[in-house]
């Protein structure tokens, strides 16, 4: 999502979430994004990815940017979508891992703690 604020163009990013993540912030922040379903469109996937990780659905004409494949191998294919969302009122969806490590209790974390 991106907006224009006079001269000056604004995108948003999203820091995950998480113990791996709670001090890292050079190269940490990404456009929010998930997991494709299997015959699922790319624009409705990411439609429904920003729903899931932000609470609210973009309104208006999704831009393609294209298409990239990450050094770990999965492919993201990125959209641009003109809105202002108020980012202190964002609700991340969330997710449960094993913490501490090998400790044997999950806790829950959210999939991204900041937007901005």
């Amino acid at each position: 999502m991106y907006r224009r604020i006079g001269p000056k163009l604004e995108v948003l990013l999203v820091h995950p979430g998480g113990p791996y993540w709670r001090r890292k912030d050079n190269g940490a922040w990404s456009i929010p994004k998930g997991e494709m379903d299997a015959g699922e469109d790319a624009g409705d996937a990411a439609r429904r990815e920003f729903l899931e990780e932000l609470g609210s659905a973009p309104v208006g004409l999704l831009q393609p940017l294209g298409e990239i494949r990450q050094r770990g191998g999965k492919r993201v294919h990125a959209f641009a979508v003109n809105g202002d969302l108020d980012v202190q009122n964002v609700a991340s969806n969330t997710f449960e891992m094993e913490w501490p490590p090998k400790s044997g209790r999950l806790q829950t974390f959210p999939q991204f703690d900041r937007a901005e």
